[in-house]
């Protein structure tokens, strides 16, 4: 008996076991699930805010790239430069050079990302960032080559817009290593370089300070960390000529002024504001800036063009060719008051070509004048390029495998100022064509210099393209106010005229744009 009902005891506790077991079986069961981030982090940089705020500008990007990338030589361009790493390493000489290791990580890093792109601007990515933001996707624009948008993995896709999906594990890292007559001595970045009578950079002279830090691809990044006002004698005399009179040169400083304000979160993701080639504005040797440019800089010292306190897009181009692009006309962006279509020239001229211009003979009708538009004399108010099927070939890249000679090219849609919005090249076959929109445009087929254009036929696979501007052609054409000037037109009016309904002046509190 007794060990009958051990054994019923020990079958009840079996059973309970296996009840147990089963009702655990039947719970949800729980998932750590952890958000991959999309890229290295990288400190944001300092806000550009202040009466005299400071810009951080990259002088040269993606260093470092490999352990076998080019050394960076940094010289004095006289006395000294003094370096510092962030554990507190320090050396003092003429020059430095510093080359690269690989370095094992000692925990990867998973990374994991939806990109979209790539975009020929920054204006175009930094709108598409726009669209995802707006269904709280915390989107960032990167330039690891070309922009792209990066949000992170999973996010819901705004309509219409086309991503792919990338991951990644990042095992090594690499770190730059200072070259010494005794041999290399590894370094923690940042590092923070000094100089004493400024460094020698594309045959330049730069003050600093500066920086030689990491960014968002794995790479290095050497950057100035230079006032506005100082940073503008280095843009405006290579965007406009220091030779222009002196409202233009007011009017380039201002819009420089403007357009650093507010473009100052352009390179975010990377840690600093702004480049220093055509992806930004050209910002170069700041001894070239003779006494009119500085001039211009200190009449309109802290001036800039503004819109609800904030600053505009300040863009601008060398000449229009006669007529005003509309913003949209260039980027996929929002219209705004006053980057909008209309001629540019005298009430005659204005008379001649009413907008819009969207049929082809009118566009061949602004093309065969001049007289009366406001910038006429640049090189570039009037130009002519050929195309042909192998150089479409060559600019389509990949691209164009798929489509069947002949080529065929066609103009698809024109804006007010009758600037090309879409252009399609297509095969003989039923391949899918391609089509190239707005700034897509100019990027693609660099050989033409703006989007104000007519083809003209010239037999297979061959056009002669007419066309006039060089640029985007919103905003200020610097051969319009240079005209202008020389007409008598003060800085106020030459900026009115361009960016209608704008306020001209110092903002009551300077702060960067988003």
């Amino acid at each position: 008996m007794i060990r009958l009902l051990m054994l019923i005891l020990l079958l009840c506790i079996g059973l309970g076991c296996r009840a147990r077991e089963q009702a655990d079986s039947l719970q949800p069961a729980v998932v750590e699930t952890v958000q991959r981030a999309t890229h290295r982090s990288v400190a944001d940089p300092p806000r550009v805010e202040g009466h005299e705020p400071v810009l951080w500008v990259a002088l040269a990007d993606h260093l470092g790239a490999a352990e076998t990338a080019t050394p960076l030589n940094l010289r004095a361009f006289a006395g000294s430069l003094s370096l510092r790493d962030a554990t507190g390493e320090q050396g003092v000489d003429s020059g430095f050079v510093i080359t690269w290791r690989s370095v094992a990580k000692a925990r990867p890093l998973k990374l994991a990302r939806r990109i979209a792109g790539p975009y020929a601007s920054f204006e175009s990515a930094d709108r598409v960032a726009s669209r995802w933001h707006a269904l709280g996707v915390a989107a960032e624009v990167a330039h690891p080559n070309d922009w792209e948008v990066w949000a992170p993995e999973g996010s819901p896709v705004p309509d219409g817009l086309a991503v792919r999906d990338w991951q990644g594990t990042v095992t090594s890292t690499v770190e730059p290593v200072l070259q010494t007559p005794e041999g290399g001595r590894p370094l923690q970045g940042p590092l923070l370089i000094e100089a004493s009578d400024g460094l020698l950079w594309a045959g330049g002279r730069f003050e600093g300070p500066f920086r030689l830090q990491r960014d968002a691809y794995g790479s290095w990044t050497l950057v100035e960390q230079v006032p506005v006002e100082r940073y503008l004698e280095g843009v405006v005399p290579h965007e406009i000529g220091a030779g222009s009179p002196t409202a233009a040169l007011q009017a380039q400083t201002v819009l420089a002024r403007t357009w650093a304000l507010a473009n100052s979160h352009r390179f975010s993701i990377d840690g600093y504001h702004l480049c220093s080639d055509t992806q930004c504005q050209v910002y170069s040797d700041p001894r070239h800036a003779g006494a009119a440019v500085r001039e211009a800089i200190a009449a309109t010292q802290g001036k800039l063009l503004s819109l609800n306190n904030q600053p505009i897009s300040a863009v601008y181009h060398a000449t229009n060719g006669g007529v005003m692009a509309a913003g949209p006309e260039a980027w996929a962006m929002q219209p705004t008051t006053y980057l909008r279509a209309k001629p540019d020239g005298d009430e005659g001229w204005s008379n001649r070509h009413p907008l819009p211009l969207q049929q082809r003979q009118a566009v061949l009708a602004l093309l065969a004048d001049r007289s009366g538009a406001f910038g006429q004399r640049h090189p570039r108010f009037r130009w002519t390029r050929t195309l042909s099927g192998p150089t479409l070939r060559q600019a389509l890249g990949a691209a164009a495998d798929p489509l069947v000679s002949p080529l065929q090219l066609q103009v698809l849609e024109r804006g007010a100022s009758g600037r090309v919005l879409a252009l399609q090249i297509s095969g003989s076959s039923d391949a899918a064509p391609v089509t190239l929109k707005l700034d897509a445009i100019r990027r693609t087929l660099r050989t033409l210099p703006s989007t104000l254009f007519v083809l003209e036929p010239q037999g297979a696979e061959r056009w002669w393209v007419v066309g006039g501007g060089f640029g985007h052609g919103a905003g200020l054409s610097q051969a319009g106010a240079i005209d202008l000037a020389w007409r008598g037109w003060p800085v106020e009016r030459i900026l009115s005229h361009y960016y209608p309904g704008t306020v001209y002046g110092p903002l009551s509190i300077l702060v960067q744009s988003p």
